[in-house]
């Protein structure tokens, strides 16, 4: 059995497209303009990769709650905000494009914690859609979020792949123990190696350009 047998499961934000920053910016911005202290800093110290509703949900627990109506109105700025950024800004995480294209031979999808439309535009502002040939899992659709590993078992299982033959890769911390949990390889993106540690059972790299020789290295399944 050779590596074309595995199926690459990725990340959106952080491990495919350098969004993150952006996003970060983007809830600093407006999150206090609806009553939220909030700082970039502090989602990428504390919130990277967490659903929004449950970065909400506990900044109101901290400050004051919102009501139905203005938590969607604060989604819908946030989401419309955070496109015309992509669309003006976003850039592919460096190295990612040449590794996807070393990887060609591997079937791929992107399983996010994000909404589809949102997954789409990064990859269409990026120019890495062909890879993926729609392909996407979002928790928003399967509603399941990551760090459930419901939501990387599904996109296996719609892939047709069992678990042992799927390798996720993925920056956050919410999405390498979904995909520990799940019972497949992981490759954790690590991008802040003085400040994040790898969890046990999964492989750390700090680049992109990493990416192909380590999947070269990964075990094979038995069958699939």
């Amino acid at each position: 059995m050779s590596g074309t047998d595995l199926c690459l499961l990725f990340d959106s934000d952080g491990t495919l497209v350098d969004s993150e920053i952006l996003l970060a910016e983007v809830m600093g911005e407006l999150l206090p303009e609806f009553g939220l202290p909030f700082s970039a800093r502090q989602y990428m110290d504390e919130f990277r990769g967490v659903r929004f509703q449950t970065i909400v949900n506990e900044l109101e627990a901290r400050f004051k709650p919102l009501t139905p109506d203005r938590f969607d109105q604060l989604e819908a700025d946030m989401r419309a905000r955070m496109e015309t950024r992509m669309r003006a800004e976003l850039e592919p995480i460096k190295g990612m494009p040449a590794a996807l294209d070393a990887l060609a031979h591997h079937p791929k999808a992107v399983v996010s914690n994000g909404p589809e439309r949102k997954i789409r535009c990064a990859l269409e502002s990026t120019g890495l859609e062909h890879h993926f040939a729609g392909r996407l899992f979002s928790a928003y659709t399967l509603n399941v979020w990551k760090p459930d590993p419901e939501l990387y078992l599904k996109a296996a299982a719609a892939m047709g792949y069992p678990p042992e033959a799927c390798v996720v890769i993925d920056d956050a911390a919410v999405g390498v123990q979904a995909g520990l949990d799940a019972g497949m390889q992981v490759i954790h993106l690590n991008h802040f190696p003085d400040e994040e540690t790898t969890p046990e059972g999964a492989t750390e790299i700090h680049h992109a350009e990493e990416l192909p020789g380590v999947v070269a290295g990964l075990r094979q399944p038995l069958s699939v």
